[in-house]
């Protein structure tokens, strides 16, 4: 049994404790941190020296002060002292992203490229990656890992795509890009990562029920800040609820799933169309408001199901946020009364707060967390 702590794990306790202190921080002198922290010095001293030694903070010029006398110096995170990458791989197009330690874009990038379960495939989509670090100005040393985000759903560890209908590629495995990369690398479900990204934009958030409104509808349920899989790996997978038998035809191979009714397809417009779409229905063009609506009502379907089965805040996210308002929000919230046999407060529906870059933020985040956990 164990009876005491080592000076060791005190070590290691102290530095992560200061580390932590200055990433939260992000500007603080030595005396900050012996005020806050109640550690001496000399323990001060030593930590910020390995910190600086090893790359990880940097001098920061001077703190202002009041008090008459030489400004103390002011140490702060050295951000780029490791990054992380983010992919997103769609049908017709290849995102790319890099961020840093406190999980804000370096750079982003985008390139034309059909899916395509190959080798040729996977080796061109590496091959741009690679050029987008040297263009980054990265070093392989600086990338933690790369989290590749698909549209399908993920093995519990990130190497296998188990249902991959939409770009056909059930079975997948991650060994096809790591051949051709030299990082780690994990595949992570969209909605997944669009949720990450949520969370860490969102300190406060506990418990949660994230929807992806984009090309296709995807959800995420949050429980004390995780996110939950299920036994099966296909929990919260809400676009298969079959809401109409004799409905269109959902690339799951059922009718009237709630894919064909929340998803973009739904508003008969593509991604490229959206902006003018939602001037349409903003300038009150009859047609696109008469979409809107039937969209609107249909969302609302979905939300009153989720909410009776999971009594807690609805994130709308994904491709449609940026363009939702709060009279959208009082619509659904109109509708859902009419449906639900509870009087509910209008308290529950909540627009994203990362809706740009969410979800390849969110598949590059897991290893900037991993990082910051384990300094």
């Amino acid at each position: 049994m164990k009876n005491s702590i080592t000076p060791y794990e005190i070590r290691q306790t102290n530095r992560q404790r200061i580390f932590q202190y200055i990433y939260q921080k992000q500007n603080v002198s030595q005396q900050d941190i012996a005020y806050d922290l109640h550690l001496s010095r000399p323990t001060i001293t030593t930590n910020l020296t390995d910190l600086k030694g090893e790359g990880l903070v940097n001098e920061a010029g001077q703190i202002d002060s009041e008090l008459v006398g030489r400004k103390p110096s002011a140490y702060a995170i050295n951000p780029q002292h490791r990054v992380s990458l983010g992919v997103e791989l769609l049908s017709h197009q290849v995102k790319i992203i890099a961020i840093d330690l406190y999980g804000r874009k370096i750079s982003y990038d985008t390139f034309q490229l059909d899916f395509q379960h190959n080798d040729a495939y996977f080796q061109n989509v590496c091959a741009h990656i690679l050029q987008f670090k040297d263009t980054c100005q990265l070093t392989d040393t600086q990338i933690l890992g790369i989290g590749f985000a698909m549209q399908g759903l993920i093995a519990p560890d990130g190497k296998k795509v188990i249902y991959g209908k939409i770009q056909d590629c059930t079975g997948l495995e991650i060994s096809s890009i790591t051949k051709h990369l030299p990082y780690p690398c994990r595949f992570i479900h969209d909605a997944s990562s669009a949720a990450i990204a949520e969370l860490w934009a969102s300190p406060s958030l506990q418990d949660a029920f994230y929807l992806s409104l984009s090309r296709h509808l995807g959800a995420t349920m949050i429980l004390n800040r995780k996110i939950v899989s299920g036994i099966h790996g296909h929990n919260a997978t809400i676009e298969h609820i079959q809401m109409d038998p004799q409905g269109e035809l959902c690339y799951c191979g059922n009718r009237g799933c709630l894919e064909t009714l929340c998803s973009l397809r739904a508003l008969h417009h593509d991604l490229e169309q959206i902006d003018s779409f939602f001037t349409q229905v903003r300038n009150a063009d009859l047609k696109a408001q008469e979409i809107w609506i039937s969209y609107l009502k249909n969302l609302a379907r979905a939300i009153n199901i989720l909410h009776l089965i999971y009594d807690k805040e609805i994130i709308l996210g994904g491709y449609l946020a940026p363009y939702l308002q709060q009279a959208d929000l009082n619509y659904l919230y109109k509708e859902i009364a009419t449906q639900t046999p509870f009087a509910e407060e209008w308290d529950f529906l909540q627009i994203s707060k990362m809706p740009e870059h969410n979800i390849t933020i969110g598949a590059a985040l897991p290893y900037i967390q991993k990082y910051l956990e384990h300094i």
